[in-house]
């Protein structure tokens, strides 16, 4: 009989460093059997509503979020079977036609900001983490990456933060914290952490 994957959920706020722990764990045991799953891959399919009724979708709202999907193509993985990923375009507000075949590995890596809010996904978890950094910290590194990699003006950035990135990390993403086993100040800076992180890893994998 197969040994049980081990699961590693990395949740945190928007420009938290989760993305950066998670990869920075991924690239420890990049010689070993690990895959990466991003909730962002996950956003629902909106090719029934009109461009305009998209552009308005509250990405960092629980409703955003296909979990249903997620959470069966996690409990696929977790039986050694693969998966169809699906791929989200930013540019159409929709699933992309594309998708990644992913397949089965020891060690799978969930990332997300609201990966801890649905009990059904944290049940799948073996490992629980938060990240959590200032939220001056997130907003310039969120302005940063807006303006780099997706156009955006300084203002559109700010006026989406207050109006609704803020609020919903608040109501939403901020109270999942304390689903967490292990929270990690600071992000991907923090190397005690990811240490910490990848020896209890290390320890699980040695044992299957």
């Amino acid at each position: 009989m197969m040994a049980k994957p081990i699961v590693i959920g990395v949740a945190g706020g928007t420009g938290s460093g989760k993305t950066t722990v998670a990869r920075e764990i991924y690239r420890q045991f990049a010689d070993m059997s690990v895959v990466m799953i991003e909730q962002d891959s996950y956003y629902k399919d909106q090719s029934h509503l009109s461009f305009e009724e998209r552009v308005k979708t509250n990405y960092d709202h629980p409703l955003a979020f296909d979990n249903d999907l997620l959470l069966d193509h996690l409990n696929q993985l977790v039986r050694h079977k693969p998966i169809e990923k699906p791929a989200y375009d930013y540019k159409l507000h929709t699933r992309a036609q594309e998708k990644e075949t992913v397949m089965p590995k020891d060690v799978i890596i969930l990332e997300g900001i609201l990966i801890l809010e649905d009990e059904r996904l944290r049940n799948v978890m073996d490992i629980k983490v938060f990240v959590d950094t200032d939220a001056d910290v997130r907003i310039i590194r969120r302005m940063m990456r807006d303006i780099r990699d997706r156009g955006r003006t300084i203002e559109s950035v700010v006026e989406q933060y207050l109006g609704v990135v803020r609020p919903m990390h608040m109501q939403f993403v901020e109270p999942t914290k304390r689903y967490a086993d292990i929270i990690v100040p600071e992000g991907g800076q923090n190397r005690v952490a990811i240490d910490l992180l990848s020896t209890k890893i290390n320890t699980v994998l040695s044992s299957l």
